[in-house]
């Protein structure tokens, strides 16, 4: 019998929190403007998920920059802890997971974005959103 991973995390307050079931579909950095601004850091990191392997607890706001993705964080403590689309996905931040070193990026999205002082050599790097490469 194979046994699903199972992980942990919420916000920093402890009321919003996740459970993971299983593998992630990928993992990555975003250096778009509006995650540098959400985030108040250069860049977000995250792992992506299929809507049916994540099950969220407590209370949580959203907000939408664009039409097709909401952020949503922590009403109490303002914890910025996930991202759902209007599809099957749903992105979580990796420092809000319970352990650290659970996942590694494996590309970045809008890198013409990224801070001049970070390296990221071995990630797949695409200018704007995921598409076409510049590595």
């Amino acid at each position: 019998m194979i046994e699903t991973r199972i992980r942990t995390g919420g916000c920093a307050c402890g009321q919003l929190t996740f459970t993971t079931r299983g593998e992630p579909k990928r993992v990555g950095l975003c250096h778009c403007m509006t995650c540098r601004k959400i985030s108040g850091s250069p860049f977000s990191a995250f792992v992506i998920f299929a809507t049916d392997q994540v099950t969220i607890s407590g209370d949580f706001r959203g907000w939408s920059a664009t039409p097709n993705v909401e952020d949503c964080f922590c009403p109490v403590c303002g914890s910025q802890v996930f991202d759902r689309d209007s599809g099957s996905e749903i992105e979580i931040r990796l420092g809000a997971f319970d352990e650290p070193n659970l996942f590694t990026p494996t590309y970045e999205a809008w890198a013409k974005r990224r801070e001049h002082w970070l390296r990221t050599p071995d990630l797949i790097s695409y200018p704007e959103n995921r598409g076409e490469r510049t590595s």
